[in-house]
């Protein structure tokens, strides 16, 4: 008996090293947990359109959105790990296993990271007709009168929450959230006077920013931006070390195949460094980056060790998405 199964292990084996070998030979689905056409959507089907021709085989985006983007990692998560179905997911992969309770997967567990893609800066932002013209000012009346600031973001926990939370625990400053079902309504009140200040993902907010209805204090990322060089960073208003970005990347359940995962890791890195590819998030205010699966994995475990520093010392906590 213990010979069969050793038989039996080792034919099973050579039968996955044989598929692997012949990786891909049908489409491969590209699971992206939110709505299409927002920002995570539209960087997706840049890349998917080039990883497609690179591995000689179709990349189909699906958009399986709800939940915070835990509905389609859950998909994900249970999907065989073969290499045929991929997650392109973003901060709040990081984000969700911290602020709630009970997920119906393991963030850390059910998947293995393959590459960065691109990193967005966010914008501080105020409207246009604001008494506040830099972030010294901004603080200053924070300080003044704690609580009377409000903020905007498109929902507990996301990139722009923790961007406003490592402000306001920068400098110790007591500010009123005001969470929205996403960036856009967000947007449309801090423009209309309903709330004083926001952190916005840079491409949707540079261009109001251009067009003169919005006006940037500062942007979160290291260094200044080369659409908005004017704008000054977040260190350079007085809280060093600051850097928050929204970020995407792409995820395959565990258990991969480590020759497929490789695989996809090259060809992702490669896309990634193609001009046009890199052009086109850019032209979305996205920074590309395409990083090795290693890289990504420590990424993403210092962004989780940051959301749950950040959330705790700010109380947010929840049961379910």
């Amino acid at each position: 008996m213990q010979t069969f199964r050793a038989l039996m292990a080792a034919a099973l084996a050579l039968a996955a090293t044989a598929a692997s070998a012949q990786y891909p030979d049908h489409p491969i689905k590209l699971v992206v947990p939110y709505s299409a056409g927002g920002a995570a959507d539209a960087q997706s089907r840049i890349v998917a359109v080039k990883l497609g021709t690179r591995l000689g085989q179709q990349v189909v985006v699906e958009n399986r959105p709800g939940a915070s983007g835990t509905i389609g990692a859950a998909a994900v998560a249970r999907a065989p790990a073969d290499g045929y179905t991929l997650l392109y997911d973003a901060t709040a992969h990081a984000v969700n296993p911290v602020l709630y309770k009970s997920l119906s997967y393991d963030s850390k567990r059910d998947f293995l990271p393959i590459s960065l893609v691109s990193r967005t800066p966010n914008l501080l932002v105020v409207r246009n007709e604001s008494p506040y013209r830099s972030v010294a000012e901004l603080t200053a009346a924070a300080r003044q009168k704690p609580g009377h600031i409000t903020f905007a973001t498109p929902g507990q926990g996301t990139a722009q929450h923790i961007a406003a939370a490592l402000y306001a625990q920068g400098f110790g400053l007591t500010m009123t959230h005001i969470p929205y079902k996403g960036g856009a309504p967000a947007l449309t009140d801090l423009m209309g006077g309903q709330v004083d200040m926001m952190f916005s993902n840079m491409a949707a907010s540079s261009p109001l920013v251009k067009s003169g209805k919005l006006r940037a204090l500062a942007v979160s990322s290291r260094e200044r931006v080369a659409g908005l060089p004017d704008v000054p960073t977040m260190a350079e208003s007085g809280l060093s070390g600051y850097a928050v970005y929204e970020w995407n990347g792409v995820f395959a359940p565990a258990g991969t195949p480590p020759d497929v995962a490789a695989r996809l890791e090259r060809e992702i890195r490669a896309v990634l460094q193609d001009p046009a590819v890199r052009h086109s998030l850019e032209e979305l205010g996205a920074q590309p980056i395409g990083s090795s699966s290693r890289e990504f994995a420590d990424f993403v475990a210092g962004e989780m060790q940051r959301a749950e520093q950040v959330l705790s010392a700010s109380g947010i906590k929840q049961e379910h998405p």
